[in-house]
């Protein structure tokens, strides 16, 4: 029987253990997951061939541009199709990662990058987007799970998808150049939501005035246009930044064009309350929903001490015996679930696709949370009566996907460990079929809960 411990790592900490994974992990889990961090980041093979961003808004650019020529000519069709283009490049991305989640043998690498683009939330819910939202997440999250915070925080706010979808293309300093001739004024999104959701938290340490500093430091951080080589890729526009020094936390950061904003940055990767504040969001993600505060200081600590080293903070969460509590503590999202049973199953539902399709109906469609604080990552979220019913039919449904040779009791304990309970194993030995054995399985608390 594998141990309470290899059961934790590969549901907890990893993606849902597939067939025979327990066994894998052996009796050294920390070890295991450590493992993964130390193996250099490499894309999954289900990625490798899909566009950079820049290409994505190139084609978005092009179908606009067509659509525009096709409502001028009150060709519905061509605009229709064009929609659909968009539409399915993003369903051909979605499908992708979500295979490469089920395929993975570096699960808790792969939920650090899911947990880290929740933190930084983009969402399609502005269209804008829909073509950059996965590449965000393979150029901007990827690359940074086991490198330093301050990078990765550089990185999304360069890029396309975040300066789209917190409207930062639109900020003009109102004494730039071009502000004075357009009267146009700063934008506060991006900078609102860096510092209270990205960095610092609802802290008491910024006010109003350093939002509105920092954004004036962001005036220029855009993206090429459409008539460029590289169109979405970063640029800094000087005739539409806020001239002048600013004052930010207590500091005068003088006039420096783009390097205002890094300064910013900078500042706020290195501070304490972003410390404490990502190592809340990370103690949340693993622990419970309501974690020690013993816990979360062990984690800010290690994320301090490292200069805001994602491996090494990492790596300290493994080392907190909250984490390793036998019990499961936290009620997967639908995400989680979804792929969680394809990995038991061993299946890739029609290539990705069928696992698009279940988070839509589950109510966590890819991509598209409903505000820039993301997903949310308690219980109280996903346990309602009614979504909880439609996530147990769904389960019960991909039971079709079971051998029929597998021997119900052997398949639990190969995914769940000691973690199952000895009355869900008996309502499993009493089952009729396989099938609704399995169904029993992925509706257990052991299976909703990692």
């Amino acid at each position: 029987m594998p141990s309470h411990e290899a059961a934790v790592a590969a549901n907890r900490f990893g993606l849902g253990a597939r067939p025979g994974e327990l066994d894998q992990i052996g009796r050294d889990p920390k070890a295991w997951l450590a493992n993964q961090l130390n193996t250099r980041q490499v894309l999954p093979p289900e990625l490798r061939d899909l566009p950079h961003s820049s290409e994505n808004v190139r084609l978005f650019f092009v179908a606009k541009k067509m659509m525009r020529q096709a409502k001028k000519n009150k060709d519905r069709s061509r605009r229709k199709m064009m929609r659909k283009r968009i539409r399915r490049a993003f369903q051909k991305e979605a499908a992708a990662h979500s295979l490469a989640a089920v395929n993975s043998d570096q699960p808790f690498r792969e939920r650090l990058v899911r947990f880290w683009a929740n933190h930084f939330t983009v969402s399609v819910r502005n269209g804008k987007v829909r073509p950059v939202a996965y590449a965000f997440e393979r150029e901007a999250i990827r690359p940074y799970v086991t490198g330093r915070f301050a990078d990765m925080l550089l990185a999304v706010a360069r890029h396309p998808a975040m300066l789209v979808y917190l409207d930062n293309q639109r900020s003009i300093g109102p004494n730039s150049r071009a502000g004075r001739r357009r009267k146009k004024g700063i934008n506060e999104n991006l900078a609102r939501e860096i510092l209270e959701l990205h960095t610092m938290g609802a802290s008491r340490v910024y006010t109003q005035d350093d939002v509105i500093s920092f954004a004036k430091m962001l005036t220029g951080w855009t993206m090429m246009g459409r008539k460029s080589d590289t169109p979405g890729r970063f640029t800094f526009r000087q005739a539409i930044h806020e001239p002048g020094p600013k004052r930010f936390l207590g500091r005068v950061i003088p006039e420096s064009g783009m390097r205002e904003a890094e300064t910013a940055m900078l500042m706020m990767a290195s501070h304490p309350e972003t410390a404490w504040h990502v190592a809340t969001k990370m103690a949340t993600h693993f622990i419970s929903d309501n974690p020690s505060p013993d816990a979360i200081a062990h984690i800010a600590s290690a994320f301090s001490k490292s200069g805001g080293d994602l491996r090494a903070t990492s790596l300290a969460l493994l080392q907190l015996p909250e984490a390793w509590q036998p019990k499961p503590m936290k009620m997967k999202s639908p995400a989680e679930y979804v792929i969680s049973v394809a990995r038991a199953l061993d299946t890739d539902l029609n290539e990705g696709k069928g696992m698009v399709r279940a988070q839509n109906i589950l109510g966590q469609k890819p991509y598209a949370a409903t505000s820039p604080a993301g997903w949310p990552d308690k219980a109280e979220a996903w346990a309602a009566p009614e979504a909880m019913l439609e996530r147990l039919e769904w389960g019960a449904s991909m039971a079709v996907h079971a051998k029929r040779d597998l021997d119900p009791i052997s398949f639990a304990n190969s995914i769940l460990g000691p973690t199952v309970s000895r009355k869900t194993l008996t309502w499993i030995a009493r089952a009729p079929s396989v099938r609704e054995a399995v169904a029993l399985i992925f509706a257990s608390p052991a299976f909703q809960r990692r």
